[in-house]
């Protein structure tokens, strides 16, 4: 009971919606972009794919944007759900900080790849380049970071407080650390391989933790007992 407004405690809306959602739109974007060029791909074969697929580039310029949205609001949803179930620690608040600049990384990946998607013919093939790597990089290694802080803060308060199974717990743990190592691909093309895990193990992930996450201190003890 709050005791300074004589209310029960709200968790929040329906968690699983924006997770549902988040994970359509990321899944159009992925289709939308299947066919673009690697990061190792020279700045001429990137100008080239850019006047050839401007369409495509916006379409998915435009999901991915839309992207963000969703997962902002799941990261307030599950901060606010943690903070009903009497969650105080750090965790909570790392959940929403990850969400956020997440979703922020997708912005900044969505504003880079439009603009390269809108480079004149007669453009520089290295600004090419420099626009395909700063949107990779923000929706790639950055991403992962920052979304593994959102999997690890909910994973530690999950496993601690017994809000997560214990196996969905460590699973998202691992995640949480293959993110976190995605940054290596700053300094080594060897570790991009970890990105995609991070964003559809992470994706698989978050929604079993939304089904799964418990939405009163009632539910907590049942699943307990």
């Amino acid at each position: 009971m709050n005791t300074e407004t004589g209310r029960r405690p709200q968790s929040g809306p329906p968690l699983l919606l924006p997770v549902l959602v988040f994970t359509a739109l990321t899944v159009a974007y992925v289709v939308a972009n299947r066919s673009t060029p690697h990061p190792d791909a020279s700045g001429a074969e990137v100008l080239r794919y850019a006047q050839e697929h401007g369409t495509a580039i916006k379409a998915g310029t435009f999901l991915l944007l839309g992207s963000a949205f969703p997962l902002t609001v799941a990261a307030g949803t599950l901060y606010r759900r943690l903070r009903a179930l009497g969650i105080t620690a750090p965790g909570s608040a790392i959940t929403l900080a990850g969400g956020i600049l997440a979703a922020g990384m997708l912005v900044l990946s969505a504003m880079f790849g439009w603009a390269g998607g809108r480079l004149p013919a007669d453009a520089s093939p290295a600004l090419a380049r420099a626009l395909a790597d700063l949107s990779f990089l923000s929706g790639g290694p950055a991403y992962a970071a920052t979304f593994a802080l959102l999997v690890a803060g909910l994973s530690v308060t999950g496993l601690l407080a017994g809000l997560l199974p214990r196996p969905v717990a460590w699973v998202g743990l691992a995640i949480a650390l293959v993110g976190m190592v995605g940054t290596l691909t700053l300094v080594g093309s060897g570790f991009a391989f970890l990105v995609p895990v991070v964003r559809f193990g992470g994706l698989l992930w978050l929604i079993v933790a939304a089904a799964l996450m418990p939405r009163t201190r009632h539910d907590v003890r049942s699943r307990a007992a």
